[in-house]
């Protein structure tokens, strides 16, 4: 049985991870076009800068989720440059349009440092920085809040929508709807920011529960990811003084995607409170 199990999935394995992705869509030509590149150590990554709102000097930086793409914020994206004056996502190394190099030692720590090294290719690191993270982004940002107390760095307000302390589901292969076939190996390296999270979670968490730096929540309650109500008390347990809001009963793990308008008014809420 298990011979035949084997003869079966080894030819059907080759021709999955041999399957050309499909031609990309209308939608995420023109995401693609409507930005560009900058390097970081030999690799080029995507990113997309909008000029905004007329007479605001705030600057909004947009971290996405695995195993996605800067494209879960294409919803909110006009909104956001209607109140700030620039509106900034990028690819992370290994996702969406950004390279994905192999055999790469992909780490949380990596990412932070080309989010940091995109701030000062477009010259903003004298300035103050609202950031907005999803998922895997959560972790980016954590690692740059815990940077910000040991340098100049200082990022004003820091929003996490979901996915704190739960462990995550691995989910898909598709990398931001442009890479559908990924061989094991290169998606167990991508995967290895869970073993991350592990390991450095005195360091990430500690840095959310020692900032002065206002946080908010951006919660669905049916996340299978975060269950409610476990992870919002756990949430509001550690993290006392930040600020919560709980979308409707039936949005889930992709509240900017599934619920846009709903979303960007708690987090133009948030950033109008100050």
């Amino acid at each position: 049985w298990w011979m035949q199990v084997g003869l079966l999935t080894v030819p059907l394995l080759a021709a999955y991870l041999h399957i050309p992705p499909p031609d990309l869509s209308p939608a995420l030509l023109s995401w693609r076009s409507s930005g560009g590149y900058f390097t970081y150590k030999d690799q080029n990554i995507f990113y997309k800068d909008s000029a905004g709102a007329i007479g605001s000097s705030d600057i909004v930086v947009l971290l996405h989720g695995f195993p996605t793409s800067s494209y879960d914020w294409y919803k909110i994206w006009e909104g956001l440059t209607q109140r700030f004056h620039r509106v900034i996502a990028l690819d992370f190394v290994g996702f969406g349009f950004s390279d994905k190099p192999r055999p790469h030692h992909y780490s949380i720590f990596e990412q932070a440092s080309i989010v940091e090294g995109l701030v000062h290719h477009l010259g903003l690191h004298h300035q103050r920085i609202n950031l907005l993270s999803h998922d895997y982004g959560d972790t980016v940002a954590q690692e740059l809040l815990h940077r910000s107390v040991q340098s100049l760095m200082f990022w004003l307000l820091f929003v996490v929508p979901i996915k704190m302390f739960a462990k995550q589901f691995p989910g898909c292969a598709a990398l931001g709807g442009t890479i559908h076939c990924v061989t094991t190996r290169f998606l167990l390296s991508i995967l290895q920011y869970i073993n991350q999270r592990k390991k450095h979670r005195e360091r990430w968490v500690g840095a959310l529960m020692s900032t002065s730096v206002p946080l908010h929540l951006i919660y669905g309650p049916l996340d299978p990811v975060n269950p409610h109500p476990e992870f919002l008390q756990l949430y509001k347990k550690v993290l006392p003084t930040s600020t919560v809001t709980v979308l409707d009963d039936h949005i889930s793990h992709y509240p900017q995607l599934e619920d846009p308008t709903g979303f960007l008014n708690a987090y133009l809420n948030f950033i109008n409170s100050f």
